[in-house]
């Protein structure tokens, strides 16, 4: 398992858990649950912000909030 934060540009995964309570229910409300396929899409030339694709949109995500969700890298 690997934390969203630390996949390069392409990767398919699934989500599995969240590090931090307090922000389980702002990554929810955009789409991010437990067992939802995400994709990276682009990661910006310092790293941060990275977007994915996630429930048919893409969203952009900080650096801090990827590196508390937990993903499985899917083939």
């Amino acid at each position: 398992m690997k934390r969203l934060s630390e996949l390069p540009t392409g990767t398919t995964a699934r989500i599995h858990s969240f590090d931090k309570s307090d922000l389980f229910l702002k990554l929810m409300e955009m789409g991010c649950v437990p067992g939802e396929i995400i994709r990276v899409e682009k990661i910006a030339p310092l790293g941060d912000p990275i977007s994915i694709a996630v429930a048919g949109y893409s969203l952009s995500l900080r650096l801090d909030e990827a590196e508390n969700i937990f993903v499985e890298q899917v083939n």
